[in-house]
């Protein structure tokens, strides 16, 4: 199949499109929005789309999914992460949630609140629901996936520790980097050998592959649906692997001006460059 990115029009309404190289395929006739079309199951039809192309570098990418219906984050889901923070693994998987107005996408700015010393961020690997999940068994979880992202859970940590749940630190505006686009699974191959990296100005702060998330994709899939129905275009982030600047020695916050990339194999690089709020 494909790749497919949402981005802004000149008048800031969203288009998406496949993406092949450095050129989009306008495909918002097809849908009104990628998760419209993830809804109708109209990816497969457009694997070789070539209408209306537009050049990438003219484009300003918006997050895969713009709009989504539900953003569901687990916690301290990788052993390194879980080692750093030094208490022992919980015995469910850590579930919050995120709001989708708190998301940008690729190339646009992170967004550090000006109350916030401790901005911070965290590399992901997203999924996106490709049908309607209720109950879904471990063994049906991947038939319910239309594609995978990367993602950037940026977090205002000292909001997110004085609260006894993690929301206040999860849901400021132009917090949740999503991009740079959707990639179907055929194209992925085994998810469990997506290896992700995470850098600050270049510097190397996390590596982990998918295959070393304590509860995978198809036990959080499980998991998330016994207790809430998903629907199309519904997003679950699955954890963040060690080296979040939290824990470093002295601690890595990161800063007006710093540039936080995310790359993840297959997937490609999400990059966001952070801008401090006055």
């Amino acid at each position: 199949m494909s790749k497919f990115v949402s981005y802004y029009r000149a008048d800031r309404s969203i288009a998406w499109g496949r993406l092949d190289g450095d050129t989009v395929y306008d495909a918002t006739a097809t849908a009104p929005s990628l998760a419209e079309a993830v809804a109708a199951g109209a990816l497969d039809s457009l694997a070789h789309h070539t209408d209306h192309p537009e050049a990438l570098g003219d484009v300003r990418l918006a997050p895969v999914i713009p709009n989504p219906g539900k953003i569901i984050c687990i916690g301290v889901n990788y052993r390194s992460h879980q080692d750093e923070i030094g208490k022992a693994g919980p015995a469910a998987p850590v579930v919050f949630a995120r709001y989708a107005d708190s998301q940008m996408g690729h190339g646009e700015s992170a967004l550090k609140p000006a109350s916030s010393a401790q901005f911070d961020y965290e590399g992901e690997v997203a999924l996106v629901i490709s049908r309607p999940a209720h109950k879904v068994s471990k063994e049906e979880a991947y038939d319910h996936v239309a594609g995978y992202a990367v993602y950037n859970d940026f977090s205002v940590r000292d909001w997110q520790r004085a609260a006894s749940q993690w929301l206040p630190g999860k849901t400021w505006p132009g917090t949740g980097g999503f991009g740079p686009c959707l990639v179907t699974p055929d194209e992925v191959g085994d998810v469990t050998e997506l290896e992700l990296t995470t850098r600050v100005n270049g510097e190397v702060r996390q590596h982990g592959k998918v295959a070393d998330l304590i509860n995978d994709i198809p036990s959080i899939i499980e998991y998330v649906t016994a207790f809430t129905p998903l629907s199309p275009g519904d997003v679950i982030v699955t954890g963040t692997p060690g080296g979040v600047g939290l824990f470093m020695e002295p601690p890595g916050f990161i800063v007006d001006g710093d540039v936080v990339e995310v790359e993840v194999s297959k997937l490609g690089t999400l990059r966001n460059t952070v801008r401090e709020l006055s």
